[in-house]
């Protein structure tokens, strides 16, 4: 009886340590993500994350997309983050050449998608292009323009408000769709003629679109924005619009489409939990979700619309220069756009 006794209580605080091990662990289990600062998942869906993982996520926003990279890179030695989503197509090559990315194979890395992102696990998508308010080009019965070069006639002089590709995402994408479209030499004469033109310059896209957009109260009723930009002013109009304000021209040259993705950083601590992220950002739920939180579409194959996505039609023609390209190059593109607009 003793010895039965003995046992039950050695089996007892055996379940108690396993126990505790166990509790230990999913405490210990605390995975780093670090995005750049627009991420938009909702709450309650973290929450849902953390509870069915026993994952608890520590959420860092490291500003644009560009800088967050930045970032990474830097603490290579002694990463910041286990995970990061956000590093984009025309970062993708620096993040590769850089070397803080370790590769996912698990299901949602060899699942159709609805675009490609080399080296990462694609998980939206959008384009970058010119948009335009409505009630000003009516109001003052002037022809969209149909072309870049039409931008850069008298009759759109200091109409155009474009963010600085040094700070901006949107606005080094435009000026990759730029280089893209007509290379490199023909680009920067565009930009040259732009500067006569009056194009003004935001540092970042919500100055250019809430402070200089004409729709917003600026003066500039043309924009560098994105496709999904009337969708949004259809979503959050508090006057219930049926048709959006505002519209993407989607210029010959003047598209850039962004794919966004998630990645495993390289030397992180918590693999299985990264993996773990990694799945959940192509998740139904969340490829849903994103829609009209980043107001990006999503890349997973059964995954529906938002109803109010019909107003953001995508763009069938865009540009980019090569990924390759891009690495070796933007920094000096960057520089010589500097110097060609704002010197």
């Amino acid at each position: 009886m003793k010895h039965i006794t003995l046992s039950a209580l050695a089996t007892a605080c055996a379940s108690l340590v396993l126990a505790c091990a166990t509790l230990s662990s999913a405490q210990a289990a605390e995975l780093r993500v670090l995005t750049h600062s627009s991420f938009g998942v909702p709450k309650p869906l973290l929450k849902q994350f953390e509870t069915d993982t026993g994952v608890k996520l520590v959420i860092s926003k490291a500003g644009d997309a560009g800088e967050m990279l930045n970032k990474l890179i830097l603490t290579k030695a002694s990463p910041i983050a286990d995970v990061v989503y956000g590093i984009d197509n025309s970062l993708a090559s620096k993040a590769l050449g850089a070397d803080v990315l370790d590769a996912y194979t698990g299901p949602a890395a060899s699942r159709p998608s609805a675009v490609a992102l080399p080296g990462l696990v694609p998980v939206d998508y959008g384009y970058v292009t010119v948009n335009y308010d409505k009630a000003w080009f009516a109001k003052s019965k002037l022809a969209l323009p149909k072309t870049l070069d039409d931008l850069a006639q008298a009759p759109y002089a200091k109409l155009l408000v474009v963010q600085n590709p040094a700070t901006s995402s949107p606005g080094y994408a435009f000026m990759l769709s730029t280089i893209g479209a007509m290379g490199e030499e023909k680009a920067f004469d565009w930009w040259g003629r732009m500067r006569a033109n009056g194009v003004k310059v935001a540092k970042g896209w919500s100055e250019a679109y809430y402070t200089e957009f004409s729709r917003n109260g600026g003066k500039y009723p043309l924009v560098v924005s994105y496709a999904s930009s009337p969708a949004a002013e259809i979503f959050y109009s508090k006057e219930k619009l049926s048709e959006p304000p505002t519209g993407s021209l989607s210029l010959p040259g003047g598209v850039f489409r962004q794919v966004e993705g998630v990645a495993l950083v390289k030397g992180g601590k918590e693999r299985a939990a990264a993996e773990k992220f990694v799945e959940f950002m192509r998740s139904p739920a969340v490829q849903q979700q994103m829609q009209t939180e980043m107001w990006m579409f999503p890349v997973e194959a059964g995954v529906a619309r938002a109803d109010v996505m019909k107003f953001a039609p995508e763009p069938t023609q865009f540009d980019s220069p090569e990924g390759k390209d891009i690495a070796e190059k933007g920094a000096g593109w960057v520089a010589r756009w500097t110097k060609v607009v704002l010197k």
